[in-house]
């Protein structure tokens, strides 16, 4: 799978603490390489159309929107971001 990041995923990166960073990075390279892996909590977003939401902490989420083979990533922050995805 293909990653795209937009500029409010990069935006909100940038502000994240170093170690949440960090686990951020493995979480999307493992989301690259496998997908399903358990670690990531990976699913699709109730009432939302092609939105998915994956795993970096107990307290952070990413969200991306996936077309075709890339992941365009959209969102992260802590878990209540995911009432706004």
């Amino acid at each position: 799978m293909h990653l795209e990041a937009t500029q409010t995923f990069i935006r909100r990166y940038k502000k994240l603490p170093s170690d949440i960073q960090d686990r951020a990075k493995k979480a999307l390279e493992l989301l690259q390489s496998n997908p399903g892996h358990p670690s990531l909590g990976h699913k699709k977003m109730a009432g939302q159309r092609d939105i998915f939401d994956l795993r970096v902490s107990q307290n952070y989420r990413i969200t991306y929107q996936k077309i075709g083979t890339t992941a365009y990533l959209r969102k992260i922050g802590t878990h209540n971001l995911l009432r706004y995805p």
